[in-house]
């Protein structure tokens, strides 16, 4: 496995602030040498959130890229909750939802747009998990899509 800390910087990623909880949940949550991430939002840089329904206010490729700062967000709250991505030895599992259009058929594409960056950050053997990818008649506060996790880490 690749280091990803050395891989985030390599590959010029800058991480979004990590959110704070919006309800009563844990952002992450740690059993053994599992971390459960909860569903994650596209948070950009400034603390805002993407927004459309794809197939309606935005494309597939606007998409996979609100889908790829899930995935950076995700990373976020990683590090603020490990301490390290060098703590993360594994993607077990992605949940990938898009809010989509009735007729949008298209989710997994979307939901690579997350997948890829893992697999760039974490290499290809571990960075590539089972994972699912579905579309949703709406999502909190119209975000594009919500990604959950689940990786293997170390102590």
């Amino acid at each position: 496995m690749t280091n990803p800390e050395s891989k985030i910087t390599e590959l010029n990623l800058t991480l979004p602030p990590a959110p704070a909880p919006a309800g009563v949940y844990k952002p992450l949550v740690i059993h053994g040498n599992l971390a459960y991430v909860s569903g994650h939002g596209p948070v950009t840089l400034d603390g805002s959130l993407l927004t459309g329904r794809v197939g309606a206010d935005v494309d597939k490729e606007q998409g996979k890229l609100a889908a790829r700062q899930v995935g950076l967000t995700m990373l976020a709250t990683l590090k603020s909750q490990l301490g390290s991505l060098d703590r993360v030895t594994r993607v077990i599992k992605l949940l990938g939802m898009v809010n989509a259009n009735p007729d949008f058929e298209e989710h997994p594409y979307v939901i690579n747009g997350c997948s890829e960056l893992f697999a760039e950050v974490f290499g290809s053997e571990c960075g590539i998990g089972s994972r699912s990818a579905v579309g949703m008649g709406s999502l909190p506060g119209n975000i594009t899509v919500e990604i959950e996790a689940m990786f293997e880490i170390t102590d």
